[in-house]
């Protein structure tokens, strides 16, 4: 089973584009909530390459790595990527007020389809207030 969420983000492609693929943007909003955070993110953008975030809860309880290998990029367009056995695709398009961000990814049997649709679209909505926040004034 596949998932699949989204967001709007009101800013420019390229700026969409190079939160979602630098690490020290990852560290800014991958989390799906407050308590969480990324301590660590590695990025090699290139079909082959790898890339890994360090997710832990800020109370040090549990943590995990999140990481995989990319197997498409096109840039400003489209990411896909493998992490274990399960692949992602993230989808870049024009809109009309910004870039729409698409993630489609297959579903895992230890959570409930419903968290994980939650946790990926908190994490999607987090991405898309760092992005318009940390955009200059105009």
């Amino acid at each position: 089973m596949q998932i699949t969420v989204e967001t709007n983000v009101g800013a420019p492609i390229a700026e969409v584009w190079r939160a979602y693929t630098t690490p020290e943007d990852i560290c800014a909003w991958n989390a799906a909530s407050d308590d969480w955070h990324t301590t660590h993110a590695s990025v090699d953008l290139r079909e082959g390459g790898t890339f890994s975030s360090r997710m832990e809860a800020k109370d040090a309880s549990m943590g995990f790595n999140f990481a995989g290998t990319y197997t498409k990029i096109v840039p400003h367009e489209l990411i896909e990527y493998t992490f274990g056995d399960r692949m992602a695709r993230v989808e870049f398009a024009q809109a009309p007020a910004g870039v729409r961000v698409r993630v489609t990814f297959d579903a895992e049997a230890t959570h409930s389809e419903e968290q994980q649709r939650d946790g990926w679209q908190a994490i999607l909505d987090r991405f898309a207030r760092h992005v318009e926040t940390s955009r200059p004034a105009a």
